[in-house]
């Protein structure tokens, strides 16, 4: 791979500050790019250190005003990690889908699988299931009855769709996702736990990206439903009948409780934990490791545990670390007071 700095300002659009007909023959992060890569410095963290970089050259926003130390060449872009990204996706295009069902496929009845997708080994496909044009099932995948999978989707090697869940169209799923499982659904009969029938389903819309072993669960009625453009991490689990908004982030381990409804554009962070039967409105944001005990208005930031406004939450873990010797100057002074008390009691 070899282009110039010209060729790259011509997909992105970008302005350039040096060698126009200067090569580049591969792309790297920051800390590791050499004399013929192309890196970007998208926020302060990496624009102060500019001079640092070994990169041959690097994406910078239209903002920035160069300085003498920085590297010789620079591409101005409105969004430079974005564009780096389309600018690799141009150079390393993924290879075309090939369309084929591997002969030890499994094709249940009234199954259709669209034009020019990729059913590849060992897959299972139940009864009236629906896919797309040019979707891309990997190997050992399950795909349960009346299931729907829109087009142009990927769903990678060894996951899990149970009957009745449906897939808009461009979704990614990556390996050992469990999606449509039962939810934790038992009601006591006085000598231990009954399981409940489970028969919702579960609803996904386009352009969702659902990380590796994540699970989202079915309820015994009803829909658990993930809104179009939900991005969510690995590892993540989601209960039954919960309802999350188009265009949420859900990071890592993150945990939502049953029938909990999460609006558009919010930001779950990692680990966090939310309780059941509440609301979390539009574009709040939830801190990493943070207990959600209760509703969230919109446009919120909070974090801790229990939840609290995020600016309180810096206050106190800046105490907790203190609280060792705060209680020793308590236990000294409530000493001091049972000294003092106990001379004005004897002098009386």
């Amino acid at each position: 791979m070899s282009v110039t700095l010209e060729d790259i300002a011509g997909i992105i659009g970008a302005r350039i500050s040096g060698d126009r007909t200067m090569a580049i023959t591969g792309v790297s992060s920051f800390e590791e790019a050499g004399p013929g890569d192309l890196t970007f410095a998208g926020d302060s963290r990496f624009l102060s250190r500019l001079p640092d970089t070994r990169a041959g050259a690097v994406l910078v926003p239209n903002t920035y005003t160069p300085k003498a130390s920085d590297p010789a060449d620079l591409l101005f872009s409105p969004n430079p990690k974005l564009d780096f990204f389309k600018v690799v996706a141009h150079l390393f295009p993924q290879p075309s889908l090939v369309a084929a069902v591997h002969p030890s496929a499994v094709i249940g009845t009234d199954t259709v699988i669209g034009d020019g997708s990729r059913v590849e080994a060992n897959v299972v496909l139940g009864d009236g299931v629906v896919i797309g044009s040019k979707v891309h099932i990997m190997a050992n995948t399950v795909i349960g009855n009346q299931c729907c999978i829109g087009d142009h989707s990927v769903i990678k090697p060894n996951v899990s769709i149970m009957d009745l869940t449906c897939m808009g169209s461009n979704a990614i799923v990556h390996p050992g996702a469990v999606i449509g499982s039962d939810g934790y659904g038992f009601t006591q009969d006085g000598a231990g736990h009954a399981k409940q029938a489970h028969t919702g389903r579960v609803e996904i819309g386009d352009h969702v990206e659902i990380g590796a072993c994540t699970c989202i669960d079915r309820g015994t009625l009803g829909v658990t439903r993930i809104g179009s453009g939900v991005k969510i991490d690995n590892q993540v689990h989601i209960a039954h009948n919960v309802k999350i908004g188009d265009n949420t982030l859900v990071v890592a381990q993150v945990g939502i409780a049953g029938s909990t409804q999460v609006g558009k554009g919010v930001i779950l962070a990692g680990r966090a934990a939310v309780t059941g039967h509440i609301t979390i409105g539009d574009h709040a944001i939830v801190g990493p490791h943070a207990g959600v005990t209760a509703s969230i208005p919109p446009h919120d930031i909070v974090s801790g545990m229990p939840h609290m406004p995020h600016k309180t939450w810096l206050k106190v873990a800046n105490i907790i670390s203190r609280l060792p010797g705060m209680r020793k100057q308590l236990q000294a002074l409530e000493k001091r007071f049972s000294q003092m008390e106990s001379k004005i009691n004897t002098s009386e």
